[in-house]
């Protein structure tokens, strides 16, 4: 309980909130220690979900360390061959972003394979090109480059909470297709993975964190803002994959209730994007369909 208490006194108080999810109305109660049943019994199959129980964990070691030693191989023919690669990775808040990138990147050489999750813009950066801050760190010849979050909070955050214009949101969703298309033409290898996650689940992973000692810093005003604004998320995020999702940039979706599968599922679909020297088809696996998919269509199954 003392641990719990300290927890506590770390995140400002917010009282109930109330939201409307499965046809009811609920109030959530962030700072009450007890999740309520209604998340508990839905945090998995949340948004239907394809899977009623996570993946075992010995099975989701097993793969990953094969996976991880295919991706050392990868990042060896990127520095021989000088070829260069870079994944978007963006979700709602508590889709898994941040963890899918560790484990990620956990055995990679961290002087060619870095991370990029920007901050606030400064006074200089609000006042360049919207894209130039980060252009600044795209990959050079043999890096593999990975942003947690990236120009696409212009397609949602922004718009959503009243940080940018509706005629600069709407300028965005016009202009950044081209300059993917630059990207494209630039030879780089280039992902765009959504994270996408049920309600209940993001309400689930937020208490977790308001009463983690570990990750309470993770919980932050705008996740609090936010989970009244999953309605609006939504439209913002449909609007932005169906106008910003085409071929040579296109969006690949991943189902990410069970965070295991959701990790497998990007490595895998990276791994076999690249035609690196030693490639193991077998090591690697076939995609989860269930799980991975491009585009608009495959969030609406």
């Amino acid at each position: 309980m003392k641990k719990a208490k300290e927890t506590a006194e770390a995140v400002p108080a917010t009282g109930p909130i109330k939201i409307r999810i499965g046809g009811k109305e609920r109030a959530f109660d962030i700072d009450n220690p007890v999740l309520p049943d209604w998340i508990e019994d839905n945090k998995l199959s949340a948004g239907g979900y394809p899977y009623d129980k996570k993946m075992n964990g010995e099975e989701y070691e097993q793969e990953l360390e094969r996976l991880q030693i295919e991706l050392v191989k990868a990042l060896t023919w990127l520095q021989a061959t000088g070829k260069r690669v870079m994944a978007l990775f963006e979700g709602r808040d508590a889709a898994g972003k941040g963890g899918t990138i560790f484990v990620l990147r956990q055995y990679m050489n961290p002087r060619t394979a870095r991370n990029v999750a920007l901050t606030k813009p400064t006074p200089t950066e609000a006042g360049q090109w919207y894209y130039q801050r980060y252009v600044d760190h795209f990959p050079t010849s043999g890096e593999f480059v990975t942003f947690d979050r990236s120009w696409y909070n212009r397609a949602g955050v922004e718009p959503v909470m009243g940080f940018c214009t509706p005629e600069l949101h709407e300028k965005f969703l016009d202009e950044t297709p081209h300059f993917e298309r630059m990207i494209s033409n630039e030879g780089i290898h280039f992902f765009k993975f959504w994270l996408n996650i049920g309600r209940e689940t993001q309400l689930e992973r937020f208490h977790d964190r308001r009463w983690s000692p570990l990750k309470n810093w993770k919980f932050s005003p705008i996740d609090i803002a936010g989970i009244s604004k999953w309605d609006d998320y939504t439209k913002a995020r449909d609007q932005m994959i169906e106008r910003t999702h085409k071929a040579f940039a296109p969006w690949i979706i991943v189902r990410a209730n069970d965070k295991r599968r959701a990790r497998l599922a990007v490595i895998q679909r990276i791994l076999l994007s690249l035609p690196y020297e030693g490639r193991d088809l077998d090591a690697i696996g076939k995609a989860d369909k269930k799980i991975i998919g491009v585009g608009p269509d495959f969030l609406k199954d």
